[in-house]
């Protein structure tokens, strides 16, 4: 069992100020424990991060819209993520956790409570391989509600599974510029196929994580060039987070503002960060039905 230190806690403001409707399309709140308890089982424990905590970082960074994704340190128990929406007065949706067990009547309701897509976790050090059969299962359960796949690979799974990833025929959102190392260049097989998937019908990708991918650390700016291309692959098919609060972080925590102005420094102009921001996230997410 890991234990995971919390977020930094003295949020710098970014260095722009973000447009109206802005949205954190990756983040997650965890507990508190003692009212929604953490799943047996679980191969991390982080600390208590609850939505009020979100709030005050939001009014920092000055966001006001949230796409709250589902952890595995939860598991299937989405509860704590649909209380963060039932409170967020239509500024938050989310992105569910489900298996084999759950019905239509349990997609019905997650629907209701502001779910919109479904998150498979096959990094290493949270699961096994990945498990295509199971995505597909649910992937045709959650089709007729228009929702969309989240898929969280390590790079040579991109790789592996590229043509597998593309043929879904509903919208597949990857997590983390697929987890690729910074220190492999851009011309990297993983990166090269990343880009080519996105320039596909309905294929997405969230340019958040630089922590997770830089080779080179702190400030993680080792990551710019790649949310860069990425950004100006499909610009309307791109998505950005914080991943507040950062769970399984070993090392430096990175401080949320700055990741914001990583964000302006890998896409620079304002319109095209707007984008972004606020119209990707809101189509998406149906922020604005």
């Amino acid at each position: 069992m890991i234990y995971c230190q919390g977020p930094d806690p003295n949020t710098k403001a970014p260095g722009f100020t973000p447009p109206p409707k802005a949205c954190d399309a990756h983040c997650h709140v965890f507990g508190p424990a003692a009212k929604f308890p953490f799943a047996e089982g679980r191969s991390y424990t982080p600390p208590d991060a609850p939505v009020e905590a979100f709030r005050k970082l939001q009014g920092v960074l000055g966001l006001e819209r949230a796409v709250i994704v589902q952890a595995t340190c939860h598991g299937t128990d989405n509860r704590a993520a649909l209380d963060a929406i039932a409170r967020s007065d239509g500024r938050y949706r989310g992105v569910a956790i489900v298996d084999d067990g759950f019905g239509d009547r349990d997609f019905e309701a997650l629907h209701a409570g502001g779910m919109r897509g479904v998150r498979f976790s096959f990094a290493r050090h949270l699961s096994g391989p990945p498990d295509f059969g199971r995505v597909r299962r649910i992937a045709e359960r959650i089709r007729p509600l228009g929702w969309h796949l989240v898929l969280y690979l390590e790079a040579p799974d991109v790789v592996e599974n590229a043509r597998t990833i593309a043929g879904f025929g509903m919208p597949v959102v990857i997590d983390h510029m697929g987890r690729v190392k910074t220190k492999d260049g851009l011309e990297q097989k993983p990166f090269r196929l990343l880009l080519d998937l996105l320039r596909g019908e309905d294929f997405w990708v969230k340019i958040c994580g630089p922590e997770r991918i830089s080779s080179a650390g702190p400030p993680f700016t080792d990551a710019v060039p790649f949310a860069a291309a990425l950004a100006a692959a499909a610009p309307d098919r791109v998505l950005w987070g914080t991943d507040w609060p950062h769970p399984n972080i070993e090392g430096t925590m990175p401080n949320d503002g700055a990741l914001m102005d990583l964000l302006a420094a890998a896409v620079p102009d304002e319109g095209a960060r707007n984008r972004i921001l606020v119209d990707n996230p809101a189509r998406l997410y149906g922020f604005d039905d």
